[in-house]
């Protein structure tokens, strides 16, 4: 077996603000992430994906992350999630360290302050849109979840379509139907990776204007990982990874 790298984290934790508002809605502060691979008897394989990643995002900031194949903006986006932790460094959300967290506080994390988009499979493809919202706003414990759900299609141009199965939706109205269960259990922070990868130009339109509404209409500070240049024109500040650090 190779010799495993040692890390050793530069990060201090800061002073704490008069209030609660002074806080980003996310900070990395000298985060690295490795990854190793390699079984009993084999020789351990090392992975740097984020090497010392310093950045923040403020409150109600529109932002894409950028960056080409394997710079870690996946990695990037699961450690803002808290769905991983970080080799070294520390990431926090709204002042709460993500890694002080126990299981029990990142599972409310997940479920009530950040919500995540994918590219796809963000929905239970047996459920209506209707029925995929108040799914979401069940497991968030948020009441009314019916009304909640009605209204936040509505919103979000779905209110004709909350009946269909997803098989019925266009990709550009599933992701819709998604950030549509963002808006409606409130979530701070929505994390979109790659919302609009297999979607042709008007249905891009469609939804970067929807990642607007959520921004604008419900407060959400919103965060996308992407590769679309259209995507760069439509937010408030681009970050550019690569190699696991911020180069612009």
């Amino acid at each position: 077996m190779g010799p495993m790298t040692t890390l050793e984290s530069l990060y201090v934790e800061p002073e704490a603000p008069a209030g609660p508002e002074a806080w980003p809605a996310l900070r990395f502060s000298d985060v690295f992430k490795i990854f190793r691979s390699g079984g009993a008897g084999e020789a351990s394989v090392e992975t740097v994906a984020l090497r010392g990643l310093e950045l923040e995002v403020a409150r109600g900031e529109l932002v894409a992350v950028l960056g080409p194949s394997g710079c870690g903006k996946s990695t990037f986006l699961n450690l803002a999630a808290g769905l991983d932790e970080p080799s070294a460094g520390d990431v926090s959300a709204f002042g709460a360290s993500l890694t002080r967290l126990d299981e029990a506080e990142l599972a409310a994390y997940r479920a009530r302050k950040t919500a995540v988009i994918f590219q796809s499979d963000n929905l239970w493809p047996g459920l209506t849109a209707q029925e995929n919202v108040e799914t979401m706003l069940r497991l968030a414990a948020v009441k009314d979840a019916g009304t909640a759900a009605t209204e936040a299609l509505a919103a979000f141009g779905l209110a004709d379509r909350r009946r269909h199965r997803v098989a019925a939706l266009s990709g550009g109205e599933q992701q819709r139907v998604a950030m549509a269960g963002a808006a409606a259990r409130r979530a701070d922070l929505v994390l979109a990776d790659e919302p609009t990868g297999e979607l042709d130009a008007a249905n891009e339109a469609l939804v970067l204007e929807a990642l607007g509404e959520l921004r604008a209409s419900y407060g959400a500070t919103v965060v996308v990982v992407s590769h679309s240049p259209r995507v760069a024109d439509f937010v408030d500040r681009v970050i550019e990874l690569r190699d696991g650090r911020v180069v612009a």
